[in-house]
């Protein structure tokens, strides 16, 4: 007989393995769209499952979206959570949020911009659907970061713990300081090339798909450049050659913690491997590359859950 666990495992491959290509505009069944005022400006949001139920915020990283959560919203708001997620500040559909919105206003999208943006989320964004701010303190939720905003989870997290539940990094670069150094075949040049430069790079491989991914996909990534800010990309890049070292933080903390990478990561997994060891998380290796959430959004969701219930405890 086999073991349930095992069974749903495989069972999550094999629907992984047979991803339909979508119309990734289209939100899942049940999806509701809205905006939140954030410190930088209106963030778009989508929103599913019961408000009343247990929090899950996913969020995209540079020249990601909310959408990148396509497939893992349903699959957790079915095992009863409530799920969000929304476009960091100047990217796709939050393109109109940035540093000249703030009071008083900057000139750059800095790491403080991100990490407020996101705290302001967490405390209040459960109202995101009526577009209001919540008057009352609400529960902890569980964080996932994507690449980048793994790196701004990083620092709310340790800021500010009691607004999390548990903390999933996905495909987050494992490295402080200089984050390039260590991706695969590019790390010895990543200390020549500027922010901006770095920037192009990143969307001249999406644009000619260098990933390879399906034509639905694709035309989606090209269409969400449209929008997306090169100025809000260009600035990310340069926050990521000068990522903060949090490791001893993050391993003081008592949630769950879980590191969830493509085999084919930009990053080695030993960096990856190394990475978890040292802030106490728990590693999961999926067969991708640095988009286990499109991949292997099944897999991931399996595990996703795996993580809450251990917070449950």
């Amino acid at each position: 007989m086999l073991d349930p666990a095992l069974d749903s495992k495989r069972r999550a491959v094999l629907r992984d393995e047979n991803l339909p290509d979508i119309d990734w505009v289209t939100p899942p069944d049940g999806a509701v769209t809205s905006t939140f005022r954030a410190p930088s400006g209106d963030l778009a949001v989508v929103s599913m499952g019961d408000p009343a139920h247990p929090r899950v915020v996913l969020v995209a990283g540079a020249t990601g979206s909310k959408e990148d959560f396509h497939f893992i919203m349903p699959e957790l708001v079915a095992a009863g959570f409530y799920v969000q997620s929304y476009d960091l500040a100047g990217q796709f559909e939050s393109h109109a949020a940035g540093p000249w919105n703030l009071d008083p206003p900057r000139r750059d999208y800095d790491l403080e911009l991100f990490v407020d943006d996101m705290v302001a989320f967490l405390r209040h964004g459960a109202a995101a659907a009526s577009g209001a701010w919540a008057a009352s303190e609400v529960p902890p939720v569980h964080l996932l970061g994507y690449s980048f905003a793994g790196v701004v989870a990083e620092v709310v997290v340790t800021s500010h713990p009691e607004l999390v539940a548990s903390l999933t990094l996905l495909g987050t670069p494992p490295d402080p300081g200089l984050s390039f150094a260590g991706v695969r075949r590019i790390g010895a040049f990543a200390g020549f090339a500027s922010p901006g430069a770095a920037a192009n790079l990143m969307r001249w491989g999406v644009v000619v798909n260098v990933l390879r991914v399906k034509p639905g996909r694709l035309k989606f990534v090209r269409d969400r450049f449209r929008l997306t800010r090169r100025d809000s990309h260009r600035d990310i890049m340069q926050i990521m050659m000068h990522a903060p070292d949090l490791e001893a933080q993050m391993a003081a903390l008592e949630l769950p913690k879980a590191v969830a990478v493509g085999e084919h990561d930009l990053w080695p997994l030993e960096r990856h491997a190394r990475f978890a060891e040292a802030i106490g998380a728990s590693i999961s290796v999926y067969r991708t590359g640095h988009s286990p959430c499109e991949d292997a959004p099944y897999e991931l969701s399996g595990d996703l859950l795996a993580l809450f219930a251990k917070a449950a405890e």
